[in-house]
């Protein structure tokens, strides 16, 4: 069974280690905060901090940030989410203090010259561009505004060109100080070095900072409204996303949700949507069901992409199998197999000592405690065939399903 060692700094920036055989340390730092927390005037100014975070410090120049773990062989990377941001690195072992002592000068000390900023703007319009030219992820994107309306948790990551016209410096460090708050940090790592030395970088490199606690609360996402939305698009394929508002991170149903939504729609060549559409009609190419939950609420959708005189075909068939889940108890065996198999997914995912320090960070910054494997396949063991029967009928209701459809 994995352990966990665990220590909070006086500032209230927690860290979380695992200590493996991995000769290589995946670390990183997860903040707390992402587009969610933005005010409407500030909408993809934390997707921007992102990019312009690595674009020098009160100790080093732009490239000197880019270089310092590049030279040793290593790499640093940053991701921005509607409730989250994190810096993370991939180091030897040995090169372990280097990479936490450049992560928290980047947090800390970036300096956002004005002149960086001006060429960034410029590559996240590029950004920008590009994912209007992906269909199929840009849906999502849509289909979440669609579905939380017009309330910040529905706001693409991008933002708009608009508003970055507008960033500045001062804008910059406005919405750090007021969203970068130590007790909403959790530094992760996993790699063989022993906790003592995460301990000793940590008060090092981390510990001399001001506790920063934060002083807003999110307001909870309330509002939804089904409704039906046709985009008229210049592509060869049709898109289509049909969904709903679904449980939080702490509501205990959503493990539930997690294998009925595996079962429906996961990465397995079996799964019901992939064996009605590809399998046995050939209609789509690529179809999945999708469950995200977030702070207070969450969202479920299916997707697929298909040719355009077959939307309507294929759109049939996906209700069906939602009827059909809602409506017709899964056998013993199915659903031993379907935990089986969601089990298996998790344990290879696991396999990703990159992807284990990300899960394991942002387990310990929304609860606080951190699963095993084991933990969370005796969790899935309690799920009944009825329990996925009550969920299939809350989350896939006919009359609560919202559907985008890009033409």
């Amino acid at each position: 069974m994995q352990e966990f060692d665990i220590l909070t700094l006086s500032n209230g920036i927690r860290f979380i280690h695992w200590r493996n055989a991995s000769k290589i340390i995946h670390c990183g730092i997860t903040i707390n905060t992402g587009t969610r927390d933005e005010f409407e005037n500030e909408h993809g100014l934390a997707h921007f901090i992102e990019h312009v975070i690595f674009k020098g410090t009160t100790h080093r120049k732009a490239y000197h940030v880019i270089s310092r773990l590049e030279d040793v062989g290593g790499d640093l990377n940053a991701y921005t989410a509607k409730e989250e941001t994190c810096i993370y690195a991939t180091v030897l072992a040995n090169d372990f203090e280097r990479s936490a002592e450049l992560i928290s000068d980047i947090l800390f000390n970036s300096t956002f010259p004005e002149r960086e900023l001006a060429k960034e703007k410029e590559v996240v319009f590029d950004e920008i561009n590009s994912y209007k030219d992906s269909p199929a992820e840009l849906i999502f994107d849509d289909f979440e505004e669609q579905v939380f309306a017009n309330a910040p948790i529905g706001r693409n990551i991008l933002g708009t060109k608009k508003n970055l016209k507008t960033f500045t410096k001062q804008s910059i460090q406005t919405f750090m100080q007021r969203t970068y708050n130590t007790d909403q940090m959790v530094f992760s790592s996993v790699g063989d070095i022993p906790f003592s030395k995460v301990k000793k970088v940590a008060e090092k490199y981390f510990g001399g900072f001001p506790a920063n606690p934060r002083l807003f609360t999110r307001t909870p996402f309330n509002g939804y409204s089904p409704s039906v939305i046709e985009k008229h698009k210049s592509t060869y394929q049709a898109h289509c996303i049909v969904g709903n508002l679904a449980y939080d991170l702490k509501n205990e149903k959503r493990i539930a949700l997690h294998l009925l939504i595996n079962i429906l729609g996961g990465p397995g060549m079996n799964s019901r949507l992939n064996l009605s559409l590809r399998e046995r009609h050939g209609l789509a190419y690529n179809v999945e069901a999708s469950y995200t939950p977030y702070s207070d609420t969450g969202i479920v959708s299916v997707y697929f992409g298909t040719d355009k005189e077959n939307i309507d075909r294929s759109m049939s068939i996906v209700q069906k199998e939602l009827t059909k889940i809602r409506t017709v108890s899964i056998s013993d065996l199915l659903l031993f197999k379907a935990k089986k198999q969601l089990v298996g997914q998790l344990a290879i995912a696991a396999e990703s000592n990159e992807g284990q320090m990300l899960s394991i960070g942002k387990s310990l910054l929304v609860y606080n405690s951190v699963d095993s494997l084991e933990e969370v396949a005796q969790k899935l063991e309690t799920v009944t065939a009825m329990d996925l029967i009550t969920t299939a009928n809350e989350i896939f209701a006919p009359t609560q399903l919202a559907t985008l459809i890009f033409r």
